[in-house]
């Protein structure tokens, strides 16, 4: 295949469209809810109020804004895909941006900015808590302003839009890399999204790995939960092709959300079985590095422990099952091995690390 057929194959797999819609007519698609910008992508690409207020003083002033992708999802809605913070400063500044419980916002008045000094205190219409409001005029002016809006049609290759999004929120974004998983995964099937945030808000799995509260902010208690349950039947060849972590969790994602009601309750049960089994067998300590010298525990949450154990344990369910006895007798043995030790090595890739950890817990972990 040479490149022209390459580019020629890879543009059938997204289709798009473009054309500019005016703020009037994106604030009613909005409400009426042909346009959704996700609540829960509000709490993961977070601007400042100073942000937020430079972005309504550039529409006053007739700068124009970044085109905003949204992606068509089966219903014909459109996903915001790259533009949340945007469309959300302006409906919020609309006064009719809505939380997650659908319940209305405080309306944005705007602070400090750069040009227009009477935009500080300034709302869209008269509000309790402003100085000013925009008058009738600059209000029509505001609704009739224009943004590109691309489109990416619902026929597009959900691997295509998870792509695109990738490449159009990893530049400058503070977003972590399981954030902008979720944002896809909401995108992509709502309810594997929240089947996702309900695993990974299962008590015991909480209490075993034990995350500072730094790392839950960053959603990084549902990458380990997508690891567990993309890694915890995958077979040698699969395994041995893992490569970079972060790339196959997302190839993966877009394989996800084609799972059934009935696949997604066996890997829920594995999940919690295996969760419950490590609490009971010592919490947080089995996912802790074990130093057989000192007999104790030692350092924070780690990975290769959680490869080794957590995934040890849980590829033998449903079916042949240890006793949290036996799982805490199994793990002081695990740290004493030379082999695992090795697979330990500060400088070791993910990928390398696991072709060890994940096939010798499997082993050291069976009936």
């Amino acid at each position: 295949m040479d490149l022209e057929e390459e580019i020629e194959m890879y543009r059938r797999k997204i289709a798009t469209d473009t054309y500019p819609m005016s703020i009037g007519e994106l604030s009613n698609l909005y409400r009426d809810g042909e346009i959704d910008i996700h609540p829960e992508f509000q709490r993961i690409f977070r601007w400042e109020s100073s942000q937020r207020s430079r972005l309504i003083e550039s529409v006053i002033l007739g700068i124009p804004l970044p085109s905003v992708f949204v992606a068509q999802n089966e219903k014909g809605v459109w996903d915001v895909v790259d533009g949340v913070q945007r469309m959300s400063t302006i409906f919020q500044f609309m006064g009719i941006l809505k939380d997650e419980n659908n319940e209305p916002h405080d309306p944005l008045i705007c602070s400090d900015t750069p040009f227009l000094t009477q935009l500080e205190g300034c709302s869209f219409e008269p509000h309790q808590n402003s100085i000013r409001s925009l008058s009738a005029t600059q209000r029509l002016d505001f609704k009739r302003a224009r943004i590109d809006m691309k489109i990416i049609k619902r026929e597009s290759d959900n691997r295509a839009k998870y792509d695109l999004f990738q490449r159009l929120n990893s530049f400058g974004s503070m977003a972590t890399p399981q954030e902008l998983r979720n944002c896809l995964l909401v995108s992509l099937s709502k309810k594997h999204y929240e089947w996702l945030a309900k695993i990974s808000s299962d008590e015991s799995f909480l209490k075993v790995i034990d995350l500072p509260r730094r790392l839950i902010k960053e959603q990084y208690h549902m990458e380990l939960a997508l690891r567990f349950i993309f890694l915890r039947k995958i077979d040698s060849a699969g395994l041995a092709s893992v490569g970079n972590i972060g790339d196959f969790l997302a190839y993966e994602l877009v394989q996800f959300v084609e799972w059934g009601d009935a696949r997604l309750e066996g890997e829920r049960e594995a999940f919690v079985k295996t969760f419950d089994i490590l609490r009971q067998a010592g919490g947080p300590d089995m996912l802790r590095r074990f130093n057989p010298e000192r007999n104790r525990t030692e350092g924070p949450f780690s990975l290769t422990a959680f490869e080794a154990i957590a995934l040890g344990v849980g590829f033998h369910l449903p079916g042949a099952e240890l006793s949290p006895e036996a799982v805490h007798d199994r793990r002081a043995s695990l740290w004493s091995n030379d082999r695992f030790t090795a697979g330990h090595a500060s400088g070791m890739s993910s990928d390398q690390r696991m072709k060890r950890t994940i096939p010798f817990g499997r082993s050291l972990l069976s009936v």
